[in-house]
């Protein structure tokens, strides 16, 4: 990465999926610590970075950038976008179930999030999630129906 930077190829570089483990290898490395994200899978319902890997990022002040915020694809999607929980603080602010998804996803220190939009419409709906601040209540509701592993966990990966 070091070589693609001073040849002009590249300004910056991160990682993708790479865990706690990996992300200690790479910063022991001559020119690790120039990484400037890591990419992983992060959502209500995948919550596996927040036991050790996201606490150590916001430690280093290195950003995650969260792929599929709104579980667009695989199984961990089933239950998201319907799940009561969801839905009530959905209703509550008068937002859309997608809207909550990403400010809950957002709302971590140096957590970026890169939603798929398709549309204008889309992207204007996204953009509203910067908007939306989750009270304690709210947050107290989500933790309960997708609860925060309470040990080490593999990253999920789509």
């Amino acid at each position: 990465m070091e070589h693609l930077q001073q040849a002009g190829k590249i300004k910056r570089w991160g990682v993708s999926n790479l865990d706690l483990s990996d992300m200690r290898e790479l910063w022991s490395l001559p020119g690790g610590t120039a990484c400037m994200t890591d990419q992983v899978l992060y959502h209500l319902a995948s919550r596996g970075i927040e036991y050790d890997l996201l606490p150590w990022c916001q430690q280093k002040s290195l950003p995650v950038m969260a792929y599929c915020p709104l579980a667009q694809a695989g199984k961990l999607r089933n239950g998201l976008m319907d799940s009561p929980a969801v839905l009530s603080v959905a209703q509550e602010l008068e937002v859309t179930v997608a809207q909550v998804l990403l400010a809950w996803v957002i709302r971590q220190p140096g957590v970026i999030a890169i939603p798929k939009a398709g549309s204008e419409a889309h992207v204007q709906e996204n953009a509203g999630a910067l908007g939306i601040e989750l009270s304690p209540r709210q947050l107290q509701a989500l933790d309960e129906a997708f609860p925060a592993p309470k040990r080490k966990t593999h990253l999920d990966i789509v």
